[in-house]
């Protein structure tokens, strides 16, 4: 059996086909911080999970080269996928479901070989918090991250040092295809020098003292609310800035910090007032949604001109959004019929990506050669682009189709703009 992080062209073909289609998937992406990323250890890079197998996709996207990842250890059992997995470079990770005989002997042999991976140049990419949750907050971070960080250094630390190197997620909407997402790198935790400095402590101390800093490391990547009572009438008061001027992703995720932590604080100091406050905005909140209108509309600052705007654009948009839909039949109608049996809506964006790398590829091939075959070459080169381009207009058009007519709602629901002229009072 090969080494995990030998070179394999199997794997950079297959990359570099699919971070293609990953950017299709996302309609602005950025990445910020790379400088932290250090260049003279072992690296395990610990993320925030907030959105299924599209966090994953939008790592993979970050960064050029090799890049391992674990899996539960489920997955695995076929031995032709347990094959196809490991040349994706995936190991599988055993848990207690697994049977504690497993835990104990089969996670030593694949940590062993995480750990000489990294070693080797390939770094290690974990979600400590286990499973994925759609929140702009973080659950409680395993020890698992900081185990494997330990056995690294004990193994190499006197050679070349360990780091974790946090990494949040930030995404423009955790349910919508072609949102957007901002990767951010944080500052590394050097787990070399931190336990050479530390070791008048306890093995519990230090994953505490740890486990505390990587979480706060974690909370200043993204948007991070508290998860509390508090937290979705915090997540809409902050929403409705939104319609402040476009700016960077970054600069979005900044001022939605700013926000948060304005209303964070008025609920400590003044907890009464921000109690109300809070209580109105929730049943805002139900009333915009019974009404079917999005929190983007509300943030707008002049939504009749905006809506004035997008009735224009639709017109326009609508004869090419007739063709091009007739075009993405196949990936909009198995997409449709997937997503809607979904009882996780968070795998939504998942399926988005993983129809659309299947289909894309067998529409644009049968769509060259008819094109070829029926008309003159110039025509044919035109319907090719046309096809290529044709499932991301159509779901960007039918996208924007949603928000004017949510802004429509806006602008002509006089009762609830009257309650939302109320809450800024407050």
């Amino acid at each position: 059996m090969s080494n995990i992080y030998d070179k394999d062209w199997f794997y950079r073909v297959l990359k570099f086909f699919a971070c293609r289609h990953i950017h299709r998937s996302f309609k602005r992406y950025h990445v910020i911080g790379k400088e932290n990323i250090p260049d003279d250890g072992l690296c395990i890079f610990g993320i925030n999970h907030s959105n299924a197998l599209t966090d994953a996709l939008a790592i993979i996207l970050s960064l050029p080269g090799y890049q391992l990842f674990m899996a539960r250890a489920d997955i695995f059992q076929s031995k032709t996928w347990g094959a196809f997995l490991r040349r994706l470079k995936m190991l599988p990770i055993y848990r207690m479901r697994d049977g504690i005989d497993a835990v104990r002997d089969k996670n030593a042999a694949v940590i062993d070989e995480a750990i000489e991976s990294m070693y080797h140049g390939v770094p290690l990419y974990l979600f400590p918090e286990a499973t994925h949750r759609a929140m702009h907050s973080l659950r409680p971070l395993s020890k698992g991250i900081f185990h494997m960080a330990f056995q690294a250094n004990e193994k190499y630390g006197d050679k070349k040092p360990v780091y974790i190197v946090p990494v949040g997620i930030e995404y423009g909407d955790y349910f919508r295809f072609r949102s957007t997402a901002l990767v951010s790198f944080g500052k590394p935790i050097n787990i070399t020098e931190y336990l050479n400095n530390n070791t008048d402590k306890s093995e519990p101390e230090k994953l505490l003292e740890l486990k505390s800093v990587l979480t706060e490391r974690l909370a200043s990547l993204i948007s991070y609310i508290p998860d509390n009572e508090d937290y979705d009438a915090i997540w809409e008061l902050t929403k409705m800035h939104a319609g402040l001027p476009p700016v960077s992703l970054k600069r979005r995720r900044d001022r939605n910090q700013r926000f948060i932590r304005k209303y964070v604080d008025f609920s400590k100091k003044e907890p009464e007032k921000a109690k109300t406050l809070f209580e109105k905005v929730k049943v805002f909140t139900k009333h915009r949604k019974e009404k079917k209108i999005s929190v983007i509309s509300v943030s707008k600052r002049r939504p009749g001109w905006n809506m004035l705007w997008k009735t224009l654009m639709v017109i326009l948009g609508f004869p090419i959004f007739m063709v091009s839909g007739a075009v993405s039949i196949p990936i909009w109608g198995i997409t449709s019929i997937i997503t809607n049996k979904l009882k996780d809506k968070a795998f939504g964006n998942s399926v988005n990506f993983v129809v659309e790398l299947l289909m894309h590829p067998l529409m644009l091939a049968v769509g060259t050669t008819l094109l070829f075959c029926l008309t003159p070459w110039q025509v044919a080169v035109f319907g090719i682009v046309f096809i290529y381009y044709s499932y991301v207009f159509t779901f960007d058009y039918y996208q924007y189709i949603r928000k004017w007519l949510s802004d429509i709602r806006w602008t002509f629901n006089r009762e609830l703009r009257d309650e939302f002229n109320e809450l800024k009072k407050l």
